[in-house]
């Protein structure tokens, strides 16, 4: 029970990776609660599943996350980790994105925008609002999800991509920033493609076979939030590389 009693919130957690961490979690002993903007039924049943809380909260929304937020200070007392998982993907401005890219003078600049909100804002709200609350325990562990730099510069990808980009420079500052206070702050991405929401329903059967399974994520993402991982901080972590005697290397 490698987070027994921790208190965690990933967000986007009711389907693909978030789910996959939650369960994770869960199954080593945290208190997790589980978020996303829309589809209750979806992180209710995660939360059902696991023994957890589910909250509708869209994290580019400032004071949905301050609500959240407040409501696990509440329920639980403290936040030990943070999951920034919640993102909008390709599918919202190129619903073909995957066989078909499209430049990015033709995508609609509320999709953009919306991705971007999501994707960037939305991880600077729900880390802004946790840190307090960990720094005064001078504890906390904070892991943002992203993907592969090679897809961070395909064609088509944008705004998506560079939204990645900029989550992982934050990622890298803001490690630095939090040295020394207790608080860890790394990046986590599967390693390729993977088997999630973000794949457009018509994407085909034999080719979604191919993709990565979630639940690559749930390893890793146990330790880096454990007591264990105390020492690793502004680190990038590739799940299909994770064997368990990658942790003596990082440390």
């Amino acid at each position: 029970m490698k987070l027994k009693d921790k208190v965690a919130i990933v967000t986007g957690g009711g389907r693909g990776i978030g789910k996959a961490i939650a369960e994770a979690f869960a199954r080593e002993g945290a208190n997790v609660v589980v978020t996303a903007a829309r589809q209750r039924n979806e992180i209710e049943q995660v939360a059902s599943k696991i023994g957890g809380t589910a909250v509708l909260a869209d994290v580019s929304n400032k004071d949905d996350v301050q609500k959240l937020v407040d409501s696990v200070v509440s329920d639980f007392g403290r936040i030990d980790i943070l999951v920034n998982n919640a993102a909008r993907g390709m599918k919202f401005v190129n619903e073909s994105f995957m066989t078909e890219p499209k430049p990015f003078w033709e995508a609609d600049p509320d999709m953009w925008r919306m991705v971007i909100d999501t994707n960037i804002s939305g991880v600077f709200l729900m880390t802004r609002s946790v840190i307090p609350h960990m720094l005064e325990r001078r504890f906390g562990r904070i892991i943002n999800i992203s993907m592969n730099h090679e897809t961070m510069k395909r064609k088509g990808f944008t705004p998506y991509g560079p939204s990645k980009a900029a989550l992982e420079s934050m990622s890298t500052i803001w490690a630095q920033e939090l040295e020394g206070m207790g608080i860890t702050l790394n990046v986590l991405l599967p390693g390729g493609a993977t088997n999630t929401g973000m794949i457009p329903a018509a994407f085909p059967e034999p080719k979604r076979k191919e993709l990565i399974d979630p639940a690559i994520m749930g390893p890793p993402a146990v330790y880096l939030a454990s007591d264990d991982a105390s020492g690793i901080n502004g680190q990038r972590i590739i799940a299909i590389e994770w064997k368990e005697e990658h942790k003596e290397k990082l440390s």
